[in-house]
Formats: structure tokens, C-alpha cells, sequence
């Protein structure tokens, strides 16, 4: 390595070799340092970084653990744990060496951001602690993993904040006709909510749909991408997880409603977005709405609790479920081919439903959050603070418990 000074810029520039992932012997370049001390400091980080040596500073760890996790996540989620970690994290952490991070740096640590207030006298809520906590966890999980980093100091100082069970909110069926009317005099609000509502979609599948994901004649919409607005741009993506390539089934009312609807959009092409709006619009008319109307106001993923709770008013929460069927869940309800198996599968719905409501709350949510919403695990156990393997028994044994059930009440599968 040569640390040499630049006569034109009166900086200071790092010229040093290294060998990337294949072997190959390439050059590295930094510039513009105006003390040597610095050039040679970098110089010195460099190093260790490319001999993956723990005596590397936390903040070159990170880049390392970014770039691995990169390509290994969503692009959103990438950007989200990136902000948390440069924000919260960096800060405090940037300058130690990794290996030489103590318990006691994580507590000390932890109580700034517990009694962090802003101008307003308000700190972070309970499940943002927690959520930074696990990111800085994870980093130090990380290097256990892959670097040989000898524990996690993270780990054993203990995590702050909590995930909270959240409420789940929903509107009425007569509650979600005050609403709409509301706002039935903008026709692409209107719409959006409208599937919404009848469809169970999410915000992001919806504003992902274009005319070539409907079949009017089969009064379906093909479920296949979800649509992100990220650092200015618009970005199509696969849908939230691999079970959310679907296809959902519209009340015949709606499929007239919308094939009326595309087909007054001019100059719409099969493949553009219909609904051409942004989040914020939505929740801006989720607000103008329950003004309106005098509704109480939910988010608006809790439309999809709205749609489970006309599922059941119906009588079909548990063939929903059934349709959207995983192989965790064929161990104990059969998929649904043909008509016989269809009628069948309403009966054995309102047999679960019965089965459901004999449950504990949080375990009724759960199993509704792992079969009806088709979330990840992780999902889950990060939703009720739970470790995967805890949910991934609790699950189990609800699957078995379900098994035995259905069977007592002369269903055989």
C-alpha cells in the first residue's frame, strides 16, 4: 500500500492491491483525504476489512454486512434496515472495533434511545425500540455466523421495547357503505377502496393491478406483483411472499363496475397501472372519508380484517382460508378441485370457525395471520414478539389439534 500526496488538490491518495472473490489482483483508489494521518487510517481499515479481521471497526462491518444481505432481501427492506442502522446505530457504534463491542456498550447504548425525546416531549414507542434492537442484533448475529465473532453482545444484553399485540380493527359492513359513500364522488378512490374491500388485496397488489390482470367474464383478478415508490421511482416487485401469487374471485357487481370503469380510462394499455396513485393519496382519502361519514378510522391494511370479518358474516371465513391453502395446512384440510370438494369445504369451514373461536385470542390471530394472510413465520414472530421456532410449534400443534377436531365431527382427511 502507498499513501502519496496529490500536488494539484493538496489531498492525499491510498493506492493499494487486493484480490477480489475469484482470485483476481485488482487496485484500489481513495482520494481526497486532507491529513496523511486519515489516508493511512483507511488504509489501515482497508486492510483488515479485506482480511475479514474482527479488529475491524463496526462501521466497515457494516458495509460488509450490507452488501451481503443485498442481494438476499427486497430492495425496500433493504433500505429500510439501512436507514435504521446509519441513523440509529452508526452513530454510536461507528468507531469501535467489532470484536472489542461489550454488553455493557449495548445498555448504554439502549438507554439513549429509550430516553431519546423529540421537541415534542415523545420518544420512540415500544415496538420501534424493539425493532432498532433487533437490526444491531442482527448485524452482530451476522458476524457470529460468517466471521467467527465469538458471541453476540447484543444478544446478551437483553432487547428493549416489545411488540405489542396490536388490536385488530375492522369496519362493519355497514360501517365500510358509510364510508364509501363518502368518497363515491371521486371514481378512482372509489374503486381502490372498493377492491379493497370486496377483494382483500393489499395496497401495494392494488396499485401494482393493470387491465391484463382481469378476467371479467371469470370475474377473477390475477394477484402477481406489488408496486413500491422507492427513492423516486416506481418499482414493480413480486408480491409480499410466494404464497401471494393468487388468484382472487370478485363479487359479479364489482366485475361489471370495473370493466365499466377501465374502459372509460383512455389511452390505458394493458400492461399500465390503473389505479396511477400514490399511498399517500389513499390515506389521504382514508382520512377525508371517515370525516365524512363519522366511521371510526382504521388503516387501511385493516380493510383486509374488514374483509375477513364479511367472510364470516357470510359463512365462508373458513373456505377462504382453504383456498389459500399451504402445505402446513393440507396435513389437515384438503384443497378445493372441483364442486363436491366446494361444498364440502363450506361445511368444514364453519366446523373451523367453530374450532377458532374455542381457541385463545392471540392463538386464533396467529393461525389467521399464518393460513388467511399467508404471512412468513418470521413475519409472525416478529409481529407478537415471538421467537420462529416458538410459532412454528404453537402452529404445529394447532394443526394437530384442528386434525383431531375435524375428525371427532366425522370429517376424515
Amino acid at each position: 500500500m502507498t499513501v502519496i500526496k496529490n500536488q494539484k488538490s493538496n489531498t492525499y491518495e491510498v493506492r493499494t492491491y487486493y484480490k477480489d472473490w475469484t482470485g483476481v489482483r485488482k487496485q484500489k483508489t481513495k482520494r481526497g483525504f486532507k491529513r496523511k494521518c486519515d489516508a493511512q487510517e483507511w488504509e489501515r481499515a482497508f486492510k483488515l476489512k479485506e482480511n475479514l479481521s474482527l479488529d475491524m471497526y463496526f462501521e466497515d462491518f457494516v458495509d460488509l454486512y450490507l452488501n451481503d444481505i443485498k442481494s438476499r432481501i427486497k430492495y425496500n427492506t433493504w433500505l429500510t434496515k439501512k436507514h435504521i442502522v446509519e441513523k440509529k446505530i452508526l452513530p454510536y457504534f461507528s468507531k469501535k472495533k467489532l470484536q472489542e463491542i461489550k454488553p455493557s456498550d449495548i445498555r448504554q447504548w439502549q438507554n439513549t434511545m429509550m430516553n431519546y425525546r423529540n421537541k415534542q416531549g415523545e420518544g420512540y414507542s415500544q415496538v420501534y425500540l424493539k425493532t432498532i434492537h433487533n437490526q444491531l442484533s442482527a448485524i452482530l448475529n451476522h458476524a457470529v455466523n460468517f466471521y467467527d465473532l465469538k458471541s453476540n453482545a447484543a444478544r446478551k444484553a437483553g432487547s428493549m421495547g416489545k411488540e405489542r399485540t396490536k388490536e385488530m380493527l375492522f369496519w362493519t359492513k355497514e360501517e365500510y357503505m358509510k364510508f364509501i359513500e363518502a368518497v363515491a364522488d371521486k371514481p378512482i378512490s372509489f374503486y381502490a377502496f372498493e377492491i379493497l374491500y370486496w377483494c382483500g388485496v393489499r395496497m401495494g397488489e392494488l396499485l401494482a393491478l393493470t387491465p391484463a390482470d382481469f378476467d371479467f367474464q371469470a370475474c377473477t383478478i390475477r394477484i402477481n406483483k406489488s408496486y413500491q415508490r422507492l427513492e423516486g421511482k416506481d418499482i414493480i416487485t413480486d408480491p409480499k411472499t410466494v404464497k401471494s401469487n393468487r388468484m382472487i374471485t370478485m363479487p359479479e357487481f364489482l366485475s361489471e363496475e370495473l370493466e365499466s370503469y377501465i374502459g372509460m380510462l383512455y389511452g390505458l394499455n394493458e400492461n399500465d397501472r390503473i389505479f396511477q396513485i400514490s399511498k399517500s393519496y389513499l390515506h389521504h382519502e382514508m382520512d377525508r372519508g371517515v370525516k365524512l361519514s363519522g366511521v371510526k378510522r382504521i388503516r387501511i391494511h385493516d380493510l383486509r380484517h374488514s374483509h375477513v370479518s364479511l367472510l364470516i358474516n357470510m359463512g365462508y371465513s373458513a373456505v377462504a382460508i382453504g383456498e389459500r391453502v399451504s402445505s402446513e395446512m393440507e396435513q389437515c384440510i384438503p384443497a378445493v378441485n372441483d364442486v363436491e370438494s366446494y361444498v364440502d369445504g363450506v361445511e368444514i369451514g364453519r366446523v373451523i370457525s367453530t374450532f377458532l373461536r374455542k381457541q385463545p385470542k392471540e392463538k386464533r390471530i396467529i393461525f389467521m395471520h399464518r393460513y388467511y394472510y399467508c404471512d412468513t413465520v418470521l413475519s409472525v414472530a416478529k409481529r407478537f414478539g415471538y421467537s420462529e421456532s416458538k410459532v412454528k410449534i404453537m402452529l404445529y400443534r394447532m394443526r394437530k389439534d384442528l386434525r383431531v377436531y375435524l375428525t371427532k365431527e366425522g370429517y376424515f382427511l
